[in-house]
């Protein structure tokens, strides 16, 4: 359905191409709204030395709120603007894992709209502070009394959708609501998958991407789809929580965690696919699972080596792109975003 935006995938690319010249980086900003995006693509060459092929990685932590949330936030905003289901001066409310929550902080404090968060305590601190600072009213919800600190559960996610729906009912606020809105998958098709394919050359074997709202893979993969339907598109999730690649968390071996249990922030919620309206699973070409260890270690080589300092879910997505190095797609191009800076978790065991 061209994602409501009556443009094929070729078009935006050439649309992006023509507009390459006036990049953030060349010219004076009018605002931070226009630092949003156009982020770097890197090749990650020490990574990768003991395999064939090559990882290209969107360097979204080098978007304002250090997050690839910054998109989607403000592509929300623009379109319900656009569309009226925003008038001015009204309140924004969303819950978030505290990635989106700030892209929205910095959007709505330059839009006119006050912010509410609400996030699980299971979240980083560091992600509520940044939000606080940033102008935004942060709602802090309990975990459920099975979630263990620090994991946020799709239990935990329940709780805090429950508050968000009533505090938006009482406030009379706009939900920006990730999980439903067609914004989050249209900031993705829009600009950053043809900003990847124009900064790859169009050189993108596959793509891999952590699932939280699904948003990202859903844009990304639309996109890369039109531009060639041989690219495979793989979905990543914690291996303790691989709900979408399986019928039920019940099933999911693990040695070490309880089922649906996992370290790694901002997805793998245990939510089935028809709760994830984003996702078109005819462009799913597989499902990649990643440990918590396994993320974390890549996250801290990425630093050691690579000079990248990331959080869990970059982790998740490199490793993923080294498992498909590893085995079907030797020697080929594999894409995905670096999803948000490691600044995030100095609270965390990530960088202990």
């Amino acid at each position: 359905d061209r994602l409501h935006t009556g443009l094929t995938a070729t078009s935006v690319f050439r649309i992006g191409s023509a507009m390459q010249a006036l990049t953030r980086a060349q010219t004076a900003i009018p605002s931070v709204l226009h630092a949003i995006g156009n982020t770097p693509l890197i090749t990650l060459g020490r990574i990768t030395r003991s395999t064939k092929g090559a990882i290209h990685a969107k360097m979204e932590f080098l978007n304002p709120g250090y997050s690839k949330k910054d998109r989607i936030a403000l592509q929300m905003i623009k379109d319900a603007e656009a569309t009226g289901v925003l008038q001015p001066g009204q309140p924004v409310i969303e819950l978030t894992s505290g990635n989106t929550g700030t892209g929205l902080a910095i959007v709505c404090a330059l839009t006119g709209h006050k912010f509410y968060a609400v996030m699980s305590r299971g979240n980083s601190v560091e992600r509520a502070r940044m939000m606080s600072a940033l102008g935004a009213e942060v709602i802090i919800v309990d975990q459920a009394s099975t979630s263990k600190a620090g994991q946020v559960s799709g239990q935990d996610l329940e709780l805090v959708r429950q508050r968000t729906e009533e505090l938006a009912a009482s406030l009379g606020a706009f939900r920006a609501d990730q999980f439903k809105l067609s914004s989050n998958r249209r900031a993705h098709y829009l600009h950053t998958a043809p900003e990847i394919w124009r900064q790859a050359d169009g050189h993108v074997d596959a793509f891999v991407d952590f699932a939280g709202s699904a948003g990202t893979f859903a844009g990304c993969a639309a996109f890369f789809k039109e531009m060639n339907p041989a690219i495979k598109c793989y979905i990543v999730e914690p291996a303790s929580a691989a709900v979408l690649g399986r019928t039920s968390v019940d099933a999911i071996p693990t040695s070490s965690q309880k089922p649906g249990q996992h370290r790694i922030q901002g997805g793998g919620y245990s939510m089935a696919p028809g709760d994830l309206p984003q996702l078109d699973t005819a462009h799913v070409d597989g499902y990649l699972q990643v440990t918590d260890e396994e993320a974390i270690q890549t996250a801290r080589a990425l630093a050691r080596m690579e000079g990248l300092f990331v959080g869990f879910s970059s982790g998740a997505n490199v490793a993923a792109a080294l498992q498909l190095l590893q085995g079907p797609h030797k020697g080929q191009n594999i894409a995905c975003l670096l999803c948000d800076s490691g600044l995030k978790y100095l609270s965390t065991d990530l960088f202990e």
